[in-house]
């Protein structure tokens, strides 16, 4: 079965609309970040998100952890979902899910060793879905996403095995990877930024080929 596609750092009109007439099932929006392609100021996203046209799903990208911050930046931007890049503690999950409950909540984990699993296994209890990427929380500057780096994909399908929410797939994917990750995974969704960019800007050949690679 073909797995829900979200593109991600969509940083204009135009390269929304060519993710969408590509067959995505949703954009994602990338707000401030400490590291990593594709941010764009709030008021952008905002404008974006108004004009993408149901059922498809808008994703804000934030990097903060505290429920009001996030509440405060989502009352600009208004997307559909919330992608939480950085660890968010489970008060503050349940205090965005009381205050935004038509908000999807997707926590992302970076995925590592061993500890991943239990990350995610606990997280899940608070969220609508995980996203698996590759990034390190651990480095003075922070990495959020848009590393472009594969990770353990055995990791991955343990962590898609132990939880009971969908899994979106992250990290490195591009056309000549992605049909294996799928098979691997089985995730719900796969998500890809950089696989599909040339000179950081969306490029229409790769999203072609890309959306070929993963409808068998």
């Amino acid at each position: 079965m073909k797995p829900y596609l979200k593109i991600c750092c969509i940083a204009s009109h135009e390269e929304a609309c060519l993710a969408i007439s590509a067959g995505a099932s949703a954009i994602g929006l990338v707000s401030a970040m400490p590291s990593g392609p594709g941010p764009i100021e709030d008021s952008l996203i905002a404008n974006i998100s108004a004009v993408v046209p149901p059922p498809i799903a808008t994703f804000l990208l934030t990097c903060r952890q505290d429920a009001d911050s996030i509440i405060e930046q989502h009352a600009v931007c208004r997307t559909t979902t919330l992608q939480l890049v950085d660890t968010v503690a489970p008060a503050e999950l349940e205090k965005l899910r009381a205050r935004l409950p038509g908000i999807k909540l997707v926590q992302v984990i970076h995925v590592g060793g061993e500890e991943s699993i239990d990350e995610a296994r606990e997280v899940s209890r608070f969220v609508d879905a995980l996203l698996l990427d590759s990034g390190n929380q651990k480095l003075a500057i922070k990495e959020l996403g848009g590393t472009g780096r594969v990770h353990d994909w055995r990791i991955s399908r343990r962590i898609r095995d132990a939880v009971d929410v969908p899994l979106f797939l992250a990290g490195g994917l591009n056309a000549g990877n992605v049909a294996a990750a799928v098979a691997a995974v089985q995730p719900h969704g796969i998500d890809v930024c950089s696989g599909l960019r040339t000179e950081g800007r969306l490029d229409a050949a790769k999203v072609s080929a890309f959306v070929a690679a993963i409808s068998g």
